[in-house]
């Protein structure tokens, strides 16, 4: 082969070979321009019908309820620490319940929900049951139900960044703390969950966390596969029934049964040393 014809040849493929490369690495974020997703939520005072698209009894009493969102490629848009409403009639009459999604918008297509269903009669002090849990009980595949969102006074922006707001009116105000010490009780772990897996994915976060989760019997507990999968995969971020001493770099998060927050929670946390400010109640 003529030398001087083979070189223009090399440095063109070379040149395609690059040009090539280049638009692989770009095209698979590495850094670079990311594909856009599309947001389901994108105002909070609107409702948005969602489908329901599979159901799933994870013990007794509690199911997960997966609903479609309007694309496979869309998410649902809701930040960490913040929560939806689903409304629907019942009876006749409009009933409306907050719920964390145990899904994040690393999920695409679809919003979970794990929801403890209140059974008529299966409480003496509750005969008529749980309203909004016994309907989503009674939805079938194809059924849609309304949510808004987001809302919620806290959201976590990620390295031990929380902005918090007082009240709905308040201009939130962003804290920095290095330890999140929670308590749920009952359904109240879904949105500890939510935080722990943020924070626990991010390897660039530090923060740590602690939980203890209250519940009237062993069977009970929920979402405990998932709550020892994090354990098991992050023993140095997540510690299970464990909490820490009273201190300035440490936000007490609380989520359960009003009677266990007002009357357990808050006077004994107080006697313990810890202040109004470090404290945050869902």
């Amino acid at each position: 082969m003529d030398l001087s014809l083979s070189i223009p040849v090399v440095v063109t493929l070379s040149l395609v070979a690059v040009s090539a490369l280049y638009l692989l690495c770009r095209g698979s974020g590495g850094g670079q321009k990311k594909r856009t997703l599309l947001v389901t939520l994108q105002d909070d005072t609107i409702k948005y019908p969602l489908r329901l698209i599979d159901k799933e009894e994870i013990s007794h009493d509690t199911k997960k309820f997966q609903f479609g969102l309007p694309s496979p490629t869309h998410i649902l848009g809701l930040p960490i620490g913040q929560h939806v409403y689903l409304s629907a009639k019942v009876n006749g009459k409009l009933v409306v319940r907050a719920y964390t999604p145990v899904s994040s918008d690393q999920h695409e297509g679809y919003v979970d929900l794990v929801v403890k269903v209140y059974y008529k009669n299966s409480h003496p002090s509750f005969p008529e049951g749980g309203k909004m849990s016994q309907y989503l009980d009674n939805m079938a595949i194809g059924d849609t139900i309304d949510f808004r969102g987001p809302n919620g006074l806290l959201v976590y922006k990620g390295d031990g960044q929380f902005s918090i707001r007082p009240d709905k009116k308040s201009e939130p105000k962003v804290k920095t703390f290095k330890h999140v010490a929670m308590i749920a009780g009952g359904t109240g772990i879904t949105p500890m969950l939510q935080l722990i897996r943020s924070i626990t994915a991010d390897p660039m976060d530090n923060t740590t966390c602690s939980l203890i989760f209250a519940n009237q019997t062993e069977k009970d507990i929920l979402l405990r596969e998932e709550l020892e999968e994090v354990k098991s995969n992050h023993p140095d971020k997540l510690e299970l029934d464990h909490f820490p001493p009273a201190s300035a770099d440490v936000l007490v998060v609380l989520c359960g049964p009003p009677p266990m927050i007002q009357y357990a929670c808050l006077p004994n946390l107080e006697k313990l040393g810890y202040k109004t400010d470090n404290i945050f109640a869902y």
